[in-house]
């Protein structure tokens, strides 16, 4: 059903936990089955230097979340946005079963809402 990829990273989560001063925070859930995840980064000369996460979830999501944090890390801001999709966290973790695809949307929308809690604390300090 979940690809060694997948099981991997359920198994072996890469970056979870939670960045206490963190730069920007973006919490998604799916209130059908039940998953949450929460993301933190640090962000440093635009780019991102630490993203953490909690999940409540499922195999899937869990994977979603591991796979979305291994992404992202080191990327730039718009670079993250642009290449952390539903697809290419899907495709990076080997697929996922049609009814599963969802926990990839969650991940890619949890890393962009924490983008984006960053990018509105940067505009209320410049103002």
């Amino acid at each position: 059903m979940y690809s060694e990829i997948v099981m991997d990273h359920f198994a072996h989560p890469r970056n979870a936990g939670v960045i206490e001063d963190a730069d920007g925070i973006g919490e998604v859930g799916n209130p059908m089955c039940g998953d949450m995840m929460t993301f933190y980064i640090k962000v440093k000369d635009d780019h991102l230097e630490d993203v953490k996460f909690q999940t409540f979830g499922c195999v899937a999501a869990i994977a979603v979340s591991s796979m979305v944090s291994e992404m992202a890390k080191g990327k730039s801001l718009e670079e993250a946005q642009q290449v952390i999709t539903n697809k290419s966290v899907a495709e990076t973790l080997g697929g996922l079963p049609k009814n599963k695809m969802h926990c990839s949307n969650l991940g890619a929308e949890a890393l962009t809402l924490a983008i984006k809690n960053y990018q509105e604390k940067q505009n209320k300090n410049a103002a």
